[in-house]
């Protein structure tokens, strides 16, 4: 079978204060703790994966949440807005429930022909809820108070803000195979046909924009879908060939991964379907206890002394 980039597999940002991060995911947005975690280089931080029932790739949203972290501006050489995918005539359940929690959002507004309606964390990281075009079939994670006719089904898209779209284009295009599918003034979207959701890249071309900073609010990396470690190595030599710095085979316990940063700035991932979060806790309990990769489990009782406290 021909190698492919399976879309979205995972997008990593950055919170301050840890518990906010998880009462707004999970209470507010309706999104399941999959994985609590550490920061593999740093173990005195918690590492959140958050995404539908089983943490399907193109669902899965992890934060390292620091606390006190200074605020990160969102610019250029950064992804800046992630894009959730939500059913048709969800949009004023939101707004009501975003009003009740005193959750900043705007109007809602048309992009590329779908309704939009954009949103931030506590922390400012840009969001989006849209109606797609076509009905997005995956099965959602559903709480008490966010049913499945409205609840959230895994990304849309991620935004790239960039001086020039050209040279990350070609990265998506020549490396990654995805097309571009539309552009509206200095909007381009591009799209790949391997996958049916969880699709789509969205650049923005801003030449004079202010170069976007690091920290609480902002995305560290986002990372592209791969079906196991075969494709994922073939693909770093792909990488590799266009004269790109690409890291060797990462273990991350749930999934596989490469790193490297596209010309434009921003940080990308290849990462891999397997092993999946069951490997360490069974389906109906991720995310109830806290998971340490084998390096730090000798030291348990010092780090969750210096854990903040969730509840």
């Amino acid at each position: 079978m021909e190698d492919r980039i399976l879309g979205l597999h995972h997008i990593t940002a950055i919170a301050g204060k840890a518990k906010s991060n998880v009462d707004f995911y999970t209470k507010v947005l309706g999104l399941r703790l999959l994985k609590k975690t550490v920061n593999f280089d740093d173990p005195g931080t918690y590492h959140f994966y958050y995404g539908d029932e089983q943490g399907s790739p193109g669902s899965i949203l992890t934060f390292f949440p620091y606390e006190g972290a200074p605020k990160g501006r969102a610019g250029t050489g950064v992804a800046s807005h992630i894009g959730y995918s939500v059913p048709q005539g969800s949009l004023d359940f939101w707004i009501k429930r975003f009003e009740q929690h005193k959750v900043e959002f705007e109007n809602p507004r048309e992009k590329f022909g779908e309704e939009t309606l954009p949103f931030r964390d506590p922390d400012g990281l840009q969001l989006e809820l849209v109606v797609p075009r076509a009905t997005d079939s995956r099965k959602p994670w559903e709480t008490a108070e966010v049913k499945a006719n409205v609840a959230t089904r895994g990304f849309h898209h991620v935004t790239l803000t960039l001086r020039s779209v050209q040279p990350t284009a070609a990265v998506l295009t020549d490396i990654l195979g995805y097309k571009l599918l539309e552009q509206n003034g200095n909007h381009f979207r591009f799209i790949t046909d391997a996958i049916e959701h969880a699709a789509i890249i969205d650049l923005v071309e801003m030449p004079e924009g202010s170069r976007g900073s690091g920290g609480a609010g902002t995305n560290h990396h986002i990372a592209f879908r791969v079906k196991n470690e075969e494709v994922l190595m073939r693909y770093r030599e792909k990488v590799a060939a266009r004269g790109l710095n690409i890291t060797d085979k990462i273990d991350r316990n749930y999934f596989y991964s490469l790193y490297f940063r596209e010309p434009g700035g921003v940080l990308f991932e290849i990462a891999t379907d397997n092993p999946g979060f069951a490997i360490d806790e069974p389906l109906d309990k991720l995310g109830s206890s806290l998971l340490l990769p084998p390096q730090y489990e000798g030291q348990r009782a010092r780090i969750e002394s210096v854990l903040p406290k969730l509840s």
